[in-house]
């Protein structure tokens, strides 16, 4: 076995069943900024949310990651913007199959994330998709393809349902103490 795909599940096993759930921020920070492709400055990371090589996974400035979001960095990478908030139980995957093959064969593609972009609870966004500066996927939303910057999508799959403002100017700050 490779010792690098060894040592990155490792790492992925010792986050996502023991320091995903301590209550100091702090201490999963330190973790993370050693782990992660890219931990920008500001961002909060909070309690129970789940990585799949967190080598791949890149977060800009100020993005807030609320309870028990999954990030699915196998393959490809997953990369934000700044000043990201990601709903509770968001699920980022950029991995899955292709299911008219006959050997279930890899299907994936990066996932990259505007800046200023609203991501909902429970919102799915799939692989391959691009996320543009000041969307918004509304809650429970799985999100097929890409969207368009400013534009405010919902459903399953995501439409369209209107636009956001465009004089976006502000900078995201939650880092509770025991989240």
């Amino acid at each position: 076995m490779n010792i690098r795909l060894l040592g990155g599940a490792l790492a992925a096993f010792v986050y996502n069943h023991f320091w995903c759930r301590m209550p100091s921020r702090t201490l999963r920070k330190l973790y993370l900024r050693g782990w992660l492709g890219g931990l920008g400055q500001g961002t909060s990371v909070q309690m129970n949310c789940q990585f799949l090589n967190g080598r791949k996974i890149h977060f800009g400035a100020r993005n807030v990651i609320n309870l028990g979001s999954l990030f699915d960095g196998r393959k490809f990478s997953i990369r934000t913007g700044d000043d990201v908030s990601i709903g509770p139980e968001a699920a980022i995957l950029n991995l899955g199959h292709d299911p008219q093959s006959p050997v279930f064969a890899d299907r994936g593609g990066d996932v990259i994330i505007g800046h200023h972009v609203w991501i909902g609870f429970r919102a799915v966004i799939l692989p391959g998709v691009k996320i543009g500066d000041g969307a918004v996927v509304a809650a429970s939303s799985v999100v097929t393809k890409d969207v368009d910057a400013y534009t405010i999508v919902a459903g399953n799959p995501a439409r369209k349902i209107g636009e956001r403002n465009r004089d976006l100017t502000y900078q995201l700050k939650f880092d509770p103490f025991l989240l």
